[in-house]
This record gives structure tokens, sequence and C-alpha cells, in this order.
């Protein structure tokens, strides 16, 4: 098959691609932040949880449940913040992808990525890299929520567990 790339271009395929995909497996799992409740572990990322207290009506007590999944609802993501940072580094790990399969493309087909696109495709990979960024310095500010509260004290503050 002809490439559209040079060698440089097929490094940055390979490279963007196991960058973008990095991304995505580490915005997709549940273990941004750690804590205990009900003596049990308790993990948090931006819109999963590992580990929730449910009412159990036959003991009429708490029990922890210990399971991974995503919030019933967008808003019931613990704080404003978190859903910020939700959509910023969605979007962020969306735009990576995007240029690295593009860029794979590349690999197989000739005249696919030109100066021009290749120059583009680096501004969008930089795009998606400050969002990225971004989603990580907002994702503090969540830290006086409730829910992180009770699973790492109620001296949490943002910025400070």
């Amino acid at each position: 098959m002809a490439s559209s790339l040079t060698c440089t271009g097929v490094i940055w395929a390979l490279l963007s691609f196991l960058c973008a995909a990095t991304s995505c497996v580490g915005f997709f799992m549940p273990y941004w932040l750690w804590g205990s409740q009900l003596g049990k572990p308790v993990s948090f990322g931006t819109f999963r949880r590992c580990s929730y207290p449910v009412h159990d009506e036959s003991r009429q007590m708490m029990v922890m449940v210990e399971e991974c999944g995503r919030y019933a609802s967008f808003q019931g993501i613990p704080s404003a913040e978190w859903r910020i940072c939700t959509i910023v580094t969605g979007l962020g790990c969306g735009l990576l992808l995007l240029v690295a399969l593009t860029a794979l493309m590349g690999c197989c087909v000739s005249d696919l990525i030109s100066r021009t696109v290749g120059r583009v495709a680096g501004g969008i990979q930089f795009l998606g890299g400050l969002l990225i960024g971004a989603g990580c310095a907002l994702y503090p500010l969540g830290w006086d929520s409730e829910e992180v509260r009770q699973t790492c004290g109620y001296t949490s503050g943002q910025f400070d567990l």
C-alpha cells in the first residue's frame, strides 16, 4: 500500500494513536480519586464511580454496592466542575482520536495527508491536548462536593483532600 506520510509522519501517526488511546482509557476509567466509605474502597472518575452506598430496606441500614458504573444522569455527577471536566476532557479525547485515526489512514492511503493537512491536524491535536489538560486542572475543583467529603473526609476542599 502506498503511504502519504514520511518516516517521521508514520512515527507521529503511531504515537498519536498511542496517546489518544491512553487518554481515552484514562478518561473512561473511574480511578482518578481514591478513598473509603463504610470500610470499603471507593474511587471516582469524572462521570463514573466504583462502590457506592445504598439503603438496604430489609436490614434497615446503609450497605456498599461494590461495583463500578456511571452516574444515573448527567445531573447526578457530584459537582458542576466535574460535569464541565467531563465535557472538556471528552472533547479533547475525541479530537485526539480523530487526528490519530486520520493519521493512521494516511499510512495506508496515498495523498491523504498533505503538508497543510498535517499542520491542521497538529493544531487540532494541540487543541485536544489543551482541552484534556484543562479538564485535569478542573477536576480538583470538585473535591468539595458532598460525595468526595463523605469518602475522603469532611475537611476536603478544592485542591485539598
